[in-house]
């Protein structure tokens, strides 16, 4: 038996299988008071002797606290991980579901299995890109239009020139704006 916060298992990187029970606990604490071992079994469709066996090694490693039939919290340590995992998730999936156009089911799906394989420094860039395509008027109204388009039916260099002296008329526009503040 594994001693608790021993310094060998704290150097062992975290499976994703323990980053989404961290992130299920963390996001269960936010809704509920008590968090139990059926609302995780429930939450993440796996049976109670599975949770249990998941919290002993977390407990082991100093990520949560747990005793066998009592209620749970995650430690300082495990709310982190938690937390950020769930930052993870929700990043990801809202760029499949907002920019790339993916359905939110299917988007949730792949976002949990991405949100494991994604570096911090990847994930801040990301979050930044998101923002400028979002909101930085060089893309132009219809930008994420344009990408679905291009995205389905590939490169139409009739069309793409098209869309440029729109996105150059559009821009002169708002520059005049910009400038003057007239319309």
């Amino acid at each position: 038996m594994a001693a608790r916060n021993d310094p060998n298992l704290a150097e062992k990187p975290l499976t994703p299988a323990m980053e989404n029970y961290l992130e299920a606990i963390y996001n269960l604490n936010n809704e509920k008071r008590a968090v139990r071992v059926k609302d995780i079994a429930r939450r993440l469709g796996v049976k109670m002797p599975t949770v249990t066996s998941m919290l002993k090694t977390l407990n082991d490693r100093g990520l949560i606290n747990y005793e066998r039939y009592e209620y749970l919290e995650l430690t300082k340590e495990g709310a982190a991980v938690g937390e950020e995992t769930n930052r993870r998730h929700h990043v990801l999936r809202s760029f499949l579901t907002d920019i790339l156009g993916i359905d939110f089911e299917r988007a949730d799906d792949e976002a949990c299995k991405m949100e494991h394989a994604v570096g911090a420094s990847t994930m801040d860039r990301l979050v930044v890109f998101m923002e400028f395509i979002q909101s930085c008027p060089r893309t132009g109204d219809n930008w994420l239009a344009h990408f679905e388009e291009f995205r389905v039916h590939g490169r139409n260099t009739e069309k793409c020139l098209k869309h440029m002296k729109v996105f150059a008329d559009e821009m002169e526009e708002r520059m005049k704006y910009m400038e003057t503040g007239d319309r």
